[in-house]
Order: C-alpha cells, then sequence, then structure tokens
C-alpha cells in the first residue's frame, strides 16, 4: 500500500504520523491559525506569512548553540525561502550587508553559500506578529 507524503499547511515540511495531520508541530499549527486572521489576500497577510515561514527556516538551520552556519543558498530555496522578504538590513564596517528575517539573518558569500547569523544583540522576538 502506498501512503502519499503530506506537507504542513504552514512551512511546507514533509509530515509523519497520523493521516489526518496537517502541521507538523505547534508552532506551524499555532501560527497558520494566527495568521488566517489577517485577508490572505492582503499584502500585510502574505508578508508576514513569507516572514514566519523564512523565520521557521532560519531558526530551524542555527540549533540551540550555534551562531552561525555556513550553507548553499540552494538549500533554503528548497525548503521554502523566499530572499526577497525581509525585516531589516544591517552593514558591519567592512561592508558587508546581512539580510535579516527578525533575529536571524544571512551574509551572501561567493558561489551561491550564505552564511545564516543570530543576531547576538537580540532577544528571540516575542512577537513577530506586530
Amino acid at each position: 500500500m502506498y501512503i502519499e507524503d503530506k506537507n504542513c499547511l504552514n512551512c511546507n515540511k514533509i509530515i509523519r504520523g497520523r493521516s489526518d495531520k496537517k502541521y507538523c508541530d505547534d508552532y506551524c499549527r499555532n501560527t497558520f491559525n494566527n495568521l488566517k486572521k489577517f485577508d490572505e489576500n492582503s499584502s500585510k497577510g502574505v508578508y508576514l506569512r513569507q516572514l514566519n515561514i523564512n523565520w521557521k527556516i532560519l531558526d530551524n538551520i542555527l540549533e540551540d548553540g550555534v551562531e552561525t552556519v555556513r550553507i548553499p543558498k540552494d538549500r533554503l530555496l528548497r525548503q521554502g525561502y523566499d530572499f526577497k522578504f525581509r525585516t531589516h538590513e544591517f552593514t558591519n564596517s567592512q561592508s558587508k550587508k546581512y539580510i535579516y528575517c527578525f533575529d536571524y539573518g544571512y551574509l551572501e558569500l561567493e558561489e551561491d553559500w550564505v552564511l545564516v547569523v543570530r543576531d547576538l544583540k537580540s532577544k528571540r522576538p516575542l512577537d513577530r506578529f506586530g
């Protein structure tokens, strides 16, 4: 018997477990339902939804205690990261531009690699929806 893989409605990650499961974890379930109150056709709803998807992808890449990881840019794209959506940018004293999604960011490196970083100055955001 072939069981078709289902994807999380929020982050699009493959779901394992019960056949009626819709989300990979409580975070995705809560995020999906919180964002549902925004009009999905409005620019704010679409923008916030993709920012949260981007944030979760970066959060999964940087495990607890790890501050930087060098990965292929393609890995982010395959997981659903959209480079058009960002919260802010920072240019350091060496003129390197970091692109941020809340408290996580990346620096574009040579040959389609990125350095994913955690913003050490800020704590985890309490409310990424406001």
